[in-house]
């Protein structure tokens, strides 16, 4: 009994409950149409059906290895001469070899008293052969009818003992074909989960830099603002990435550059080395948009060069962990201390090169970035979401009622668990392979 309660928990658990959401394929984008997902499992749902899936397929290789130890008891006891099933077939089978001795003496009894008849001397001697015979022949006809009673007595004892080895195999056969639907439930919950943590690309989902100029004179600090767009159909949780750097700097030396951030409470240090995220974006709706203030001061030592900026966003919903808009890239220049450079246009947005995006360990639920300061507060300013809306990060407000955002996320990459298994996410990867790789190299070499 303890057996098949194991054996329901794990069918049960294993089977019916992941594969009830992994018929809903996940969507390839946070900016899929509703239409599209409606049915479709959240992230959540899938690692929580992932986790389940796994219990149950350890509840089942546990059933089955007590299970298996079961049968083997049961078969050991079963050849023991002390088993009242075994002990039955024992005493069946003697028997019944007791019967067959009993017919075959019988048999020779009715040969002899055939023999005596054809040797008979005279009526009197005849007569009392022939008798003789027939009670002979009553008693081959009581052995006769006692081996076939025995004969089926010991059969029905051998199929009694037979059928308690086949049930116990049966019982066991059972408990293995629960582990291998387990272990088909556990690894289609592992794929599903797998292909919704593969970082999808939005186009929506834009990063602009309002307010940089093409060119920035030594001893000078210009203010900018980096402008966040939430033009998809989801609700996203959104941070921001920001790198600006000069051509030729070396990681680790001093730039002639430094970059720092507000979020309302106080400015944040760009590190300089490498991209980081920024002004954590705890929930952004649809159509919403964030504003974020820098500004960048030029040591006044710093003699022409080449420089640039990288603006990105790296996003999750309840559907992907991994969300990524695309790279923006803003070349300016550096002046000598005490130029003219006379009206200065805002640096345009141009083509990405091949190293440009890279990015930090991607986001996901529950993450911190590299860099920034964790835990400072975001608020922001918000209208109803129908058009492009503005959110500044500092104090502000929905209408009259204060808000504040929550704190910066923590970076970090959920491992996939499986490859992907539809051909609509593998066309996803086939676009963001390279990129990926490039960024996941970058990360490991840090």
């Amino acid at each position: 009994m303890r057996l098949r309660r194991s054996l329901a928990v794990a069918v049960a658990v294993a089977v019916t409950t992941p594969v009830a959401l992994f018929t809903a394929a996940p969507a390839l984008a946070a900016g899929a149409p509703a239409a599209q997902t409606r049915n479709q499992p959240t992230y959540a749902e899938l690692k929580k059906a992932a986790a389940d899936a796994q219990k149950a397929y350890e509840k089942a290789l546990a059933a089955k290895e007590e299970g298996q130890e079961k049968v083997k008891a049961t078969l050991e006891a079963l050849d023991s001469d002390t088993h009242p099933l075994k002990a039955a077939t024992i005493t069946a089978d003697k028997a019944a070899e007791e019967a067959a001795d009993t017919e075959t003496a019988a048999e020779k009894a009715v040969r002899d008293a055939e023999a005596a008849v054809e040797a008979a001397q005279g009526e009197t001697e005849k007569a009392e052969a022939e008798k003789a015979l027939e009670t002979a022949e009553a008693d081959l006809a009581k052995a006769v009818e006692a081996k076939e009673k025995a004969d089926a007595a010991a059969e029905a004892a051998r199929t009694a003992l037979d059928d308690a080895r086949v049930a116990a195999v049966r019982e066991y056969s059972v408990l293995q074909k629960a582990l291998d639907d387990a272990l088909a439930a556990k690894e289609a919950a592992e794929e599903a989960l797998g292909t919704a943590e593969e970082c999808v690309r939005e186009t929506g989902l834009t990063s602009l830099a309002v307010g940089l100029p093409a060119e920035v004179v030594a001893g000078t600090t210009v203010d900018f603002t980096l402008r966040v767009t939430n033009g998809t159909e989801r609700t996203l949780t959104v941070d921001p990435l920001a790198f600006v750097h000069v051509d030729g700097e070396r990681g680790g030396e001093k730039s002639r550059l430094a970059v720092e951030w507000s979020n309302g409470s106080g400015w944040h240090a760009l590190n300089g080395d490498e991209p980081e995220h920024i002004a954590h974006i705890d929930t952004m709706a649809p159509g919403e948009r964030s504003d974020v203030k820098l500004r960048m001061t030029v040591a006044p030592d710093a003699a022409s060069a080449d420089a640039f900026a990288l603006f990105a966003a790296d996003a999750s919903s309840a559907y992907r962990p991994c969300v990524l808009g695309p790279m923006k890239r803003y070349d300016f220049e550096l002046l000598p201390a005490d130029s003219d450079p006379g009206p200065v246009d805002d640096a345009d947005p141009g083509q990405t090169g091949k190293d440009d995006d890279q990015r930090p360990a991607t986001t996901g639920p529950g993450t911190t970035p590299q860099g920034g300061a964790a835990g400072q507060p975001v608020t922001t300013a918000r209208t109803t979401p129908t058009t492009p809306t503005t959110r500044t990060a500092g104090t502000g407000t929905y209408g009259t009622t204060a808000v504040t955002g929550g704190t910066l996320a923590q970076t970090g990459t959920s491992p996939a668990l499986a490859p992907l298994g539809a051909a609509s996410a593998v066309a996803v990867a086939l676009g963001a392979g390279a990129v990926l790789a490039a960024r996941r190299r970058m990360t490991a070499d840090r």
